[in-house]
């Protein structure tokens, strides 16, 4: 298995010791109550008032801030005492806010994961085992009666949309600015975006070269919420759309002369089999000349552990809501399905935005 130094080291070697590995075992039990204490004690604004008072608080005082009881600030500091967010002055039984506590309240990417994994993910995670053993999201019934995720985002209610929303743009935005010289390098006129959500990468790419022409290839929801998205937006008139869904064997991409195809955060979301199945479709709609741009965030090629950590419990989101079938893929796993459609990797771009990879995709060369 390949792995990145920074995962080498962590994940081939025990890095505790006896009591260390004791104390994370109780920590992974009791993660449930961790998660929602440290949640709401964001929420309610407590580290907050830790970070801007820098000689500590009592419990009294917090209260008085926060207009909770006594009774519920005990519950929370205590609470959080034992997970490690804050750090108390035995003399004068004054609060403060530990590192960790620290990044909780101030790191982008740790806010958007505690809101999609509240919103989102959390009763749902209850259905884990059926859906490890049924091969289906079983946790997603506890959003919505739909096959997959992606059919019923338009209808989600509203805070799990923007959740869900959120976690989506933030891992995507964030590589936008350094996969778009990627991408035109090779100066495309035509490029197709698959799985182009509302539109975000389509108006970078309108924005970036005036004259290129890009098609969005979504769920016919998605097109319409694309359509609602983009309107009015500089460079529009050279966003098309085609509604098709391509869990269906049968449903082709577009054909046309094609420069470029852009794929970003989308293989993830399907099957082996099915990955390997558009591919194939992807294969027949493209030239010599053609570059397929497949953008992921791989677990094995992250420069620093804690976001492998966030990119493997995704995995555990698409099983459980998403589809039931799919993950965060391991490179060399892309790369041998990519192989078998009839293609192979030109080049590598790793290290763009928050953790993500480019694959520059061409077909065999005879």
């Amino acid at each position: 298995m390949n792995l990145f130094p920074s995962l080498t080291e962590r994940y081939t070697r025990e890095q505790l010791s006896a009591r260390e590995a004791q104390r994370l075992a109780e920590f992974i039990a009791w993660a449930p109550v961790v998660f929602q204490v440290s949640r709401l004690m964001v929420k309610f604004g407590i580290l907050d008032l830790l970070r801007d008072n820098a000689d500590g608080l009592t419990v009294d005082q917090i209260a008085q801030h926060t207009k909770l009881s006594v009774y519920a600030v005990k519950i929370l500091t205590d609470a959080s005492l034992s997970a490690g967010t804050i750090l108390v002055d035995a003399e004068t039984d004054r609060f403060t806010l530990s590192k960790t506590g620290w990044f909780l309240l101030t790191d982008p990417a740790t806010r958007v994961n505690i809101d999609f994994n509240h919103d989102v993910n959390y009763r749902g995670l209850f259905h884990l085992e059926e859906s490890l053993v049924n091969k289906r999201p079983e946790g997603l019934k506890t959003l919505g009666t739909w096959p997959t995720i992606y059919e019923g985002l338009a209808q989600l209610p509203e805070q799990v949309q923007k959740s869900w929303f959120g976690f989506d743009h933030f891992y995507s935005d964030h590589s936008f600015d350094e996969a778009l010289p990627v991408v035109f390098a090779s100066k495309p006129k035509r490029l197709m975006d698959v799985g182009g959500n509302t539109g975000r990468f389509a108006l970078r790419c309108v924005e970036y070269d005036p004259q290129v022409e890009v098609t969005i290839v979504d769920l016919p929801g998605q097109i319409d919420m694309m359509r609602r998205n983009v309107a009015n937006k500089p460079g529009a008139d050279r966003i098309s759309s085609f509604a098709t869904n391509l869990l269906e064997p049968s449903n082709s991409l577009p054909s046309g002369e094609w420069d470029a195809i852009w794929m970003s955060q989308f293989l993830d979301c399907f099957a082996e089999k099915e990955i390997e199945s558009i591919l194939r479709r992807a294969a027949q709609v493209m030239s010599a000349h053609t570059h397929l741009y497949i953008m992921e965030t791989f677990w094995d090629r992250q420069r620093f552990e804690p976001a492998t950590l966030c990119l493997t419990m995704t995995s555990v989101y698409f099983t459980t809501m998403a589809n039931g079938n799919s993950k965060m893929y391991h490179s060399d796993d892309l790369i041998r399905l990519i192989s078998r459609a009839g293609l192979e990797v030109e080049s590598i771009h790793d290290g763009l935005g928050q953790g993500h990879t480019i694959l520059d995709v061409t077909l065999k060369h005879i």
